[in-house]
């Protein structure tokens, strides 16, 4: 059996074989396996060394395994944890629930951190901030992928750690009121922020926010899109009011961060001191387009081995494009596929907006919502929409104040038919 495809530098294996598994691979899978006795109860490894067949013969992990089996199945004996949540030693998180339901996360103590350091690093953009102080903002949901997320009220001062401010307390941004906005844009005045974190719809949002109130941060100098799938609608917004680099940062509360590149530049990379990401075959007819397996690298508690993210990946001529998670593609009749950033590119060159979700809404029928502070042409809209997702397609165009995200907090930029 061939070797496996990865997302990493080649440099990070070495000479690669097609009978073996690599060292750094090798150590990093039996590593895993005696870490935690979900694995051997799963697929049992023999001594000898790994060949690719072996590997590709474990199961994968999906999300909705941990789910059902519950995080204590990756632990022997769960009062050791049980006694490092109190001291410290361990830390939990829950995920947004996305797919399969929430999920609890336990990581030791600085494993985020750690995370953190290792993305901005590989980042050319970021490594400017490593070892040295610096001021960040985070705007994104309560359930975001930080365990210092607030999840109460807190006054401005608790609310900054390390240098860093988590400015929201509430879920949905489209309902702030005027009053949370003005507290916002203080606190980031105050604060005068080296970096801006955010999810893409909080971000634009607050672009809004500030040019509305005529405020300036000439402090930033990188904003990082993460949390979300942005569009580029986000970030032109963005750059009107934070005329700075911005970098698409790409992870999940628990896998960590997995690949990161400057927005819209299709040079995504992976963050190979993180994880190998494997690149598994989606479709037949799409050589360049894979789903993730992810295998996380030195993390004690809760390694992933193989882990099934759900999220689709391009391989470009500059590195990668997250496409998006698998239900949030459509395939039309011909075969052929539509993601997010396909909408961008077939909307007007004269559009505006805030945020925008294309929702289908049967067979031929889509609905496109839109906020916007002014309208747009609607049959411009109808028509380039249409074009782009096929033939017999029919668009229907709608300005909203507001789009409600998901159970989860997640706001959708494509939503298809779930098949």
């Amino acid at each position: 059996m061939s070797a496996s495809l990865f997302a990493n530098d080649p440099a990070v294996f070495g000479a690669v074989s097609d009978r073996v598994i690599p060292d750094s691979l090798e150590t990093e899978v039996r590593r895993i396996y005696a870490r935690s006795p979900l694995y051997a109860r799963r697929f049992p490894l023999h001594a000898a060394p790994l060949k690719w067949s072996c590997f590709q013969e474990i199961p994968p992990l999906a999300k909705s395994d941990i789910v059902e089996q519950g995080h204590q199945a990756f632990f022997e004996d769960y009062r050791v944890i049980e006694r490092g949540l109190v001291d410290k030693s361990y830390e939990y998180e829950s995920t947004s629930g996305t797919t399969s339901g929430p999920m609890t996360v336990i990581m030791e103590e600085g494993w985020w951190t750690k995370q953190t350091e290792r993305a901005y690093l590989a980042s050319p953009i970021l490594r400017q901030f490593v070892g040295r102080p610096y001021r960040k903002c985070v705007l994104a949901p309560i359930g975001c992928s930080s365990n210092l997320c607030p999840y109460e009220d807190h006054p401005f001062p608790h609310r900054y750690f390390d240098g860093t401010v988590y400015l929201n307390l509430t879920s949905d941004p489209f309902v702030f009121p005027e009053a949370e906005w003005d507290r916002i844009v203080r606190e980031v005045q105050a604060t005068q922020p080296g970096v801006i974190e955010g999810e893409p719809v909080y971000l634009s949002l607050l672009a809004r926010a500030v040019q509305k109130r005529g405020v300036k941060v000439p402090s930033v100098r990188a904003v990082i899109l993460t949390y979300g799938k942005a569009s580029l609608q986000h970030s032109r917004r963005i750059a009107e009011a934070f005329p700075a680099p911005q970098v698409d940062l790409y992870g999940s509360t628990e896998a960590g961060y997995l690949f990161v590149g400057e927005a819209f530049k299709d040079d995504l990379k992976a963050i190979d001191a993180n994880a190998f990401i494997e690149l598994v075959r989606w479709r037949p007819e799409l050589p360049d387009v894979a789903q993730i397996y992810v295998t996380t690298r030195e993390r004690e508690a809760m390694p992933l081995l193989r882990y099934h993210t759900g999220d689709i990946v391009q391989r470009c001529a500059t590195g990668f494009r997250i496409l998006g998670r698998e239900g949030s593609i459509y395939f039309r009749p011909d075969g052929s596929l539509v993601a997010a950033g396909d909408i961008d590119g077939a909307l007007p060159p004269d559009f505006k907006c805030w945020h925008y979700a294309l929702i289908q809404t049967g067979e031929t029928r889509w609905d496109f919502y839109y906020v916007a502070d002014e309208s747009a042409n609607h049959r411009d809209i109808e028509t380039s929409l249409a074009r782009l997702l096929g033939v017999g397609v029919r668009v229907n165009t709608f300005r909203k104040k507001f789009i409600a995200p998901a159970a989860s907090g997640k706001f959708a930029l494509l939503k298809p038919l779930a098949k």
